[in-house]
């Protein structure tokens, strides 16, 4: 009887071990996204501190995804051969650093820089959090881990709304800033207690790993990912339905709903806020539901049709209130983030010592649909803006604004059509 008690306790212990080692790991996800997504806030504040336009200030905040997209690639091929742990330490450290030098900036070349050491720090953070998920939790559990993976760093989107807009406006936007870069501090701290890199007893799993991965060599892993079409195609279908992350939670959701709706700054920031809050739900929910049903593929298809009909919604039902705005925004958070499946199955359709680089392949993608989205939804503003400017920024009409949103729903139409040629894994391991 005692050694029955003794060996489930000792259960107990590994299921929450596991759970504390990935969830303080994800802080580093979670504070990557606080920075991605802290334009929302402060945009306003930095057209004006930098006397910047929609296109510069889009360009400004593409500086994040052109260091991440660089990055990713070889953080893939160092994840999987180094220990996860000293590597989320390192990123948190220079995310930090990064964070300081961005809130410090007195010129706009001082902000880039700052804004570049943040993208590259932060192209660890997922890869590493979803290597650590395969190692302490079985299979079978990934995509509900992944969509709680995806949870956290929905958490740091929203700190970057609401909270964040109220604090800039007690403290000011470089005030603001500096207590980010504090709260980096406290990450490291966690990290350094709290992750570790394999459950105990598998030290001998950790060598074969290491064994395999050198005699398989890097060019020849980088064969095998970069050449496997389904994780480019996992990579396309995530970035699509990612994008109303990256325009509306990241940088002019907050401008959107101010011109278009007429909503205060305050007023917008909540249904930005509960934009993230529909992500937090909608991710573990989908994960929840491919991993009931069987099927990656079918679950995606679904999510792509609903952010259709979503956005279609936001863009084109007139004169919405604040708590349509709200329903709106918590709606299109929930259907895309069907985005979620991909990594699952893109860690089922690749050989497990290899995960890490295989899923750098789709956020490579993603981060390049950063690079090239923010921009030119600042592009298509510009179209046909008037050039009107009052106290050193930029005034967009809600036409402006409208006609750069057009760009989420052939997006969403794309994804769909991506999903026909994704395999389906039927939530089991494929790769050799």
């Amino acid at each position: 009887m005692e050694s029955m008690l003794a060996l489930h306790a000792q259960t107990d212990y590994s299921k929450t071990r596991r759970w504390i080692v990935t969830l303080t790991a994800s802080l580093l996800f979670l504070y990557s996204f606080i920075q991605l997504n802290i334009f929302n806030a402060i945009d306003q504040a930095l057209m004006q501190t930098f006397q910047l336009d929609a296109l510069q200030l889009g360009e400004l905040g593409s500086m994040f995804f052109y260091a991440n997209a660089f990055f990713l690639l070889p953080a893939g091929m160092l994840i999987d051969r180094f220990s996860t742990k000293k590597i989320i330490f390192s990123a948190v450290f220079i995310l930090t650093l990064g964070t300081f030098i961005f809130a410090t900036a007195t010129n706009y070349y001082v902000a880039a820089l700052g804004r570049l050491l943040i993208g590259s720090a932060s192209a660890f953070a997922f890869l590493s959090c979803i290597r650590l998920a395969s190692r302490w939790f079985p299979p079978q559990r990934m995509a509900l881990v992944s969509g709680i993976l995806v949870t956290m760093a929905m958490l740091g989107g929203l700190i970057a709304q609401t909270p964040m807009a109220i604090l800039t406006g007690i403290v000011g936007w470089r005030n603001a800033m500096l207590l980010d870069a504090t709260f980096g501090l406290v990450i490291l701290y966690a990290i350094y207690n709290f992750v570790q890199d394999y459950p105990e007893g598998q030290e001998e799993q950790k060598n074969k790993d290491r064994l395999h991965l050198k005699n398989l060599g890097l060019w020849e892993s980088m064969k095998c990912v970069i050449f496997n079409v389904q994780n480019w195609l996992g990579g396309l279908y995530t970035a699509f339905l990612n994008l109303p992350v990256f325009l509306l939670g990241a940088i002019w959701g907050i401008h959107y709903l101010t011109e278009v709706h007429h909503l205060s700054v305050l007023e917008a920031s909540y249904a930005t806020t509960v934009f993230f809050v529909g992500v937090i739900i909608g991710a573990p929910f989908f994960g929840w539901l491919s991993d009931t049903m069987g099927r990656r593929v079918l679950p995606m298809m679904l999510g792509a049709i609903a952010s259709l009909l979503v956005i279609f919604a936001i863009i084109y039902l007139p004169n919405l209130t604040l708590s349509a705005c709200m329903a709106l925004f918590f709606l299109i958070g929930f259907v895309t983030s069907s985005q979620v499946l991909t990594y699952p199955a893109i860690a089922e359709l690749n050989p497990g010592i290899l995960t890490s680089s295989a899923i750098s392949i789709v956020s490579l993608t993603i981060m390049t649909s950063g690079v090239i989205f923010q921009p030119l939804f600042g592009w298509l503003m510009e179209l046909g803006w008037d050039h009107t400017v009052l106290d050193g920024v930029p005034i967009y009409s809600s036409t402006n604004l409208l006609h750069a949103m057009l760009i989420m729903p052939v997006a969403f139409v794309v994804g769909f059509f991506v999903t026909f040629f994704m395999k389906e894994t039927f939530c089991k391991p494929q790769g050799q």
